[in-house]
C-alpha cells in the first residue's frame, strides 16, 4: 500500500514540480507597449490630433504572433504559448478608414519553450512542411471615427478571413491600436477552434490533454516604409500562402555557330 501511495503521490507531485518550478510559468499574453506618459517619453504631440495617418503602412521590427493553448499535465493545469517575430504584411488607411490589410506569419519559425510540443506542432499538429504560411487579411474596412493623437489608443472590432492549415475562414475579433511617433501598434486576439481549420488536437495520448480551441495572438508595429522581408523557401508556394521561391533557370549549353565556306 506504501508503494502505491508513493507512485500516486509522485504521479501529481511530478508534473506539479515541473510545470511550477522547472518550467516556470508560461510567457504573458502580448499587449501594447506602455503609453508614452506611462514610460516617461517626452513627445511632442502638436497638430497629433488632427494630423492624417493616410498611407500604407508595413508590418515592421517589433512584431509578433503566437498561438495560447490551455493544456492539462496529468492532472496539472498548465498554458502552452508559442511565438515568432517572423511576421510581414501591409496595412493601408485612407481618411478615416483602414480599407486593406494582410498579416502573415512564418509557422515554421513558431516555437515554445518544449522540444516535443514544437515537434508535435509542426508535424501532426499543424503540418508546417505543407502549410509553412498563415495569413489574416481584413474583409471590411474599418472605421477609425475620430483618429488617436500620438501616444493615444482606441479599440475597434475587425471582420477578416483567417487561412492556415489549408483552410480560410471568416473571424470577428476586438483588436486595439495605439499611434506613436514612429508607427501604429496593433494588438488582436482571435479565438479559433482547432477542428474548423481541420487542426488535430494538441493532446497527446492520456500524457497532456489540450482544449478544442486556442487563441492566435498577434501583435504588429506598423511603420512607414521598408518593413519585414516576406519568408521565402521551398515550401512557400504550398497552399496556405507565403512568397514563392524564386524560379531558377537552368543555364543551357549552345554549340558554337561555325559558318561553312565557300
Amino acid at each position: 500500500m506504501g508503494g502505491v501511495a508513493l507512485v500516486v503521490v509522485l504521479g501529481v507531485a511530478g508534473p506539479f514540480v515541473y510545470i511550477h518550478f522547472i518550467e516556470g510559468p508560461p510567457p504573458p499574453k502580448l499587449a501594447l507597449p506602455p503609453t508614452h506618459a506611462a514610460s516617461g517619453t517626452s513627445v511632442s504631440t502638436a497638430g497629433a490630433a488632427s494630423s492624417s495617418p493616410d498611407g500604407t503602412y508595413a508590418v515592421g521590427g517589433g512584431s509578433k504572433a503566437g498561438y495560447r493553448v490551455s493544456e492539462v499535465l496529468i492532472g496539472q493545469q498548465s498554458t502552452a504559448v508559442g511565438r515568432t517575430d517572423k511576421v510581414w504584411g501591409s496595412v493601408t488607411i485612407a481618411g478615416s478608414d483602414v480599407t486593406a490589410a494582410r498579416v502573415a506569419v512564418d509557422m515554421a519559425s513558431v516555437t515554445s519553450d518544449q522540444a516535443e510540443r514544437n515537434a508535435q506542432f509542426d508535424g501532426r499538429i499543424m503540418d508546417v512542411a505543407q502549410y509553412p504560411t498563415a495569413t489574416l487579411t481584413l474583409t471590411k474596412p474599418i472605421s477609425l471615427g475620430s483618429v488617436p493623437a500620438v501616444g493615444a489608443g482606441a479599440t475597434y472590432t475587425a471582420t477578416a478571413n483567417l487561412t492556415m492549415h489549408g483552410t480560410t475562414r471568416a473571424v470577428t475579433f476586438p483588436l486595439s491600436a495605439e499611434r506613436t511617433a514612429q508607427g501604429i501598434y496593433v494588438l488582436a486576439d482571435v479565438p479559433v477552434v482547432f477542428a474548423d481549420w481541420g487542426i488535430a488536437n494538441p493532446s497527446v495520448g492520456g500524457f497532456v490533454t489540450t482544449d478544442n480551441s486556442g487563441t492566435v495572438e498577434v501583435l504588429v508595429h506598423l511603420v512607414k516604409g521598408a518593413g519585414n522581408p516576406a519568408a521565402t523557401g521551398p515550401s512557400s508556394s504550398s497552399v496556405g500562402g507565403g512568397a514563392p521561391s524564386p524560379v531558377t533557370v537552368p543555364k543551357t549549353t549552345v554549340p558554337s555557330l561555325t559558318i561553312p565556306s565557300g
